[in-house]
């Protein structure tokens, strides 16, 4: 009997903590979008005015409910204004503008350098040493709930939406990627078949690998061919910035990427010049 009360009892305690989440996503998503932050969309987001008017509120929704979860950092004197904040939010909610549940659930800290940052790692040597090499980076993303950037790269990316080249673009779907475990080019899938996404990404990964090795021309950066999980981000990058090109050269990779961020950003790119 005393188990099945506490049992009870618990349920009731949980279903009311999911009510309560619930009502606070929804105030969250209603409240009115500042005026100034709206400016900076405009200002900063070379992608916002080409957004229908239904997407363009989607995505406030989703900026206040990343700003309302994410806390950011500056780093090495960089002092976070609403512009960082809301430039950096904006771009990575493109990401999930159609996607349904928590934004980015695992996420908590952005760390934002005014540049390209010194990164310290660890290399293991064939004769069993191990030496420590830095790595000028633009940004990064961890699974231990952090994503860092370089804001003078972050600024080039979200003015320049056609070059294929977009640093927020790229560590949030890492952050994606990551959902699953692991950060292995799989992340959860609901509208593609896993059997299809193994297939075609597999193939399209092979053959930049391919390429990168013989110095060939390739619409995909060549990072991309580091390993899955870079081809994962890189493609990502390709995707939202070149789709026209990307649905000409791979067609059924574009179609996977289409099925899972569930839009198409070519309607985004009508009338702009091709790369």
């Amino acid at each position: 009997m005393a188990v099945t009360v506490f049992l009870g009892l618990l349920g009731v305690a949980a279903a009311f903590f999911v009510y309560q989440t619930f009502l606070r996503e929804r105030w969250i998503r209603n409240r009115k979008f500042p005026t100034d932050w709206e400016a900076i969309l405009h200002q900063n987001q070379a992608v916002y005015p080409r957004l229908s008017s239904d997407q363009q509120s989607r995505l406030q929704q989703l900026i206040h409910l990343f700003l309302a979860d994410k806390t950011f950092y500056g780093c090495a004197g960089l002092v976070i204004t609403d512009e960082m904040r809301v430039t950096i939010a904006a771009e990575a909610c493109l990401l999930v503008l159609n996607h349904d549940g928590a934004v980015y659930p695992g996420l908590r800290f952005i760390l934002v350098y005014p540049s390209a940052f010194r990164a310290h790692r660890e290399q293991h040597q064939g004769d069993g040493t191990v030496s420590e090499e830095g790595y000028d980076l633009l940004g990064e993303s961890w699974s231990n709930g952090k994503v860092i950037l370089s804001w003078d790269d972050v600024t080039h990316g979200v003015k320049d939406f056609d070059d294929g080249h977009n640093v927020v673009l790229h560590e949030f779907a890492h952050q994606l990627d990551g959902l699953s475990g692991s950060t292995n080019g799989a992340p959860p899938l609901r509208s593609n078949s896993y059997k299809s996404w193994a297939r075609v990404f597999g193939d399209n990964f092979a053959d930049l690998q391919q390429r990168s090795a013989h110095n060939l021309p390739t619409l995909i950066n060549k990072y991309g061919a580091t390993n899955p999980a870079e081809f994962f981000a890189v493609v990502t990058e390709t995707f939202f910035e070149q789709p026209r090109e990307l649905q000409e050269r791979r067609p059924e990779l574009f179609e996977e990427l289409c099925r899972y961020y569930r839009l198409d950003p070519r309607e985004w790119h009508r009338g702009s010049p091709p790369s």
